[in-house]
């Protein structure tokens, strides 16, 4: 999603791995690692993940190490509520109309008048917190919607990791880890000083999202959807914001990039332990909102590359790659319909959101129905079928691995085929039986490749 967000708490919570169970069978389930699930919402009903070895008694019935966690859990806050109802009806129209005239803007119908209101809006400091207020309350159930969507017997599970206000920033992990500060302070000098605090820093986030994904895995997870990360820009401002706090001055631009650019490496690399933590689970990753290659400028946790790791990049439709998405050749897998998605939010309601966050839980939907249709394809089966079912586009020659739209019923087709036939020769079948999508021009006409237009900013990031 087009949204900022704000930067998880780092709770670094004990559980012992339990073995869980699912409704049906047949049935797959997609972790929803973001900012909140709406599970009371009516389109999702029968599609939300339930313990059926804890209750809402106060107790830890299933002594995984989390209370009542019935739905999932909240490792923002550290506890079971996996969204936050308060927020419902406190927000004014101005957020759904900025969505509105958004997408108004990609598609090149957008009016000077209702140029002018974003324009306004956008120099509203009362309106941007209350749109990134928005933002982390819907953003989870929107996901989780696309997540699940035409496929009634797989579940969403909630895993609540942005809080919708009140973020945890970087000054105040800071103030609550002293030993940061005093562990950077006894370097000795001002380039190894930043170097060290940004290593532990990357370290104790991806620290966190480790147990993120030992809880994935307690869960047998299928699928885990991340629509979330840091950016290399989003990098930059941290470095410079730490080197404020510490050293009490601003670095050059050329440190600057270095340390943005290490920090990122770290990242990167110490988040490995997060997708390691479930290996029986493919993670989607939104390949971020930037525009950039994240082959030269690198996003986490979506640089990522494991096994069971797949990035999405964003495309409008099916004839061309959105914008505002990134891209790698070497880095991000495939694409996926990306602007204008409808999908659910809280209370009930629906709205057109995008983002590579709307692209992710496509890929996720279409993952979690193979693993449906054939439960025994492990998660580099799985996203090997992704890969090689796209459909082909010059667009993304050189821009996304497969070069390629993931075209879901061509992939369907080759899991039902996996289970009786090989599976490189199953995925042949399936793309000499099922033809490409069919564009749709009407969608595209008038298509506005703008960054500036309808106000593009990154998935929800992991640091404020």
């Amino acid at each position: 999603m087009l949204l900022r967000s704000l930067l998880f708490s780092t709770l670094l919570i004990p559980c012992a791995i339990s073995m869980w169970s699912v409704s049906s069978a047949s049935a797959a389930t997609v972790a929803v690692i973001d900012s909140g699930l709406d599970w009371r919402h009516k389109d999702l009903q029968g599609q939300i993940f339930i313990n059926p070895n804890d209750k809402d008694d106060g107790m830890d019935n299933d002594q995984n190490g989390y209370i009542d966690d019935i739905h999932g859990w909240n490792f923002a806050e550290n506890n079971n509520e996996v969204i936050a109802y308060k927020y419902l009806g406190s927000f004014s129209n101005d957020p759904y109309k900025f969505f509105e005239l958004q997408l108004k803007s990609f598609k090149g119908i957008i009016t000077q008048d209702e140029k002018d209101w974003i324009n306004s809006k956008r120099k509203d400091e009362k309106f941007m917190a209350e749109l990134q207020k928005f933002g982390n309350f819907v953003h989870g159930t929107h996901v989780a919607g696309i997540c699940v969507k035409d496929h009634k017997e797989n579940q969403a599970i909630g895993i609540k990791l942005i809080p919708t206000e009140s973020p945890l920033a970087v000054k105040k992990i800071l103030a609550k880890n002293p030993e940061l500060r005093k562990s950077a302070a006894i370097a000795g000098n001002e380039s190894k000083v930043m170097k060290i605090l940004l290593n532990l820093l990357a370290r104790q986030q991806m620290k966190t999202m480790a147990t993120v994904g030992a809880y994935t895995h307690s869960l047998h997870a299928d699928v885990a959807n991340g629509s979330f990360g840091t950016g290399y820009d989003q990098a930059l401002m941290i470095v410079k914001l730490l080197y404020r706090e510490i050293l009490k001055k601003d670095p050059s631009e050329e440190e600057a990039k270095s340390l943005a650019m290490g920090f990122m490496n770290s990242l990167v690399a110490e988040g490995k332990a997060f997708v390691n933590a479930a290996p029986k689970t493919l993670f989607v990753f939104a390949a971020g909102n930037e525009g950039t290659d994240n082959d030269t400028l690198p996003t986490s946790p979506t640089n990522i590359k494991t096994a069971n790791t797949i990035s999405v990049a964003a495309s409008f439709g099916q004839d061309s790659l959105a914008f505002f998405s990134n891209y790698g050749a070497t880095l991000v897998e495939v694409a996926a319909p990306g602007v204008g998605i409808l999908s659910t939010i809280p209370g009930g309601e629906t709205m057109r959101v995008s983002g590579t966050s709307q692209a992710a839980p496509y890929v996720s939907n279409v993952a979690a129905e193979i693993k449906s249709i054939n439960p025994k394809l492990s998660p580099a089966e799985v996203k090997q079928i992704i890969m090689g079912t796209v459909d082909r586009k010059s667009f993304l020659a050189g821009k996304v691995v497969s070069g390629g739209i993931v075209n879901p019923e061509r992939a369907f087709e080759a899991a039902r085929k996996s289970t009786g036939s090989p599976l490189s020769v199953s995925i042949s079948s399936a793309r000499s039986n099922v033809r490409d999508v069919r564009s749709d021009a009407s969608q595209v006409h008038g298509f506005v490749q703008n960054r500036d237009v309808g106000m593009i900013l990154p998935i929800l990031p992991m640091f404020n």
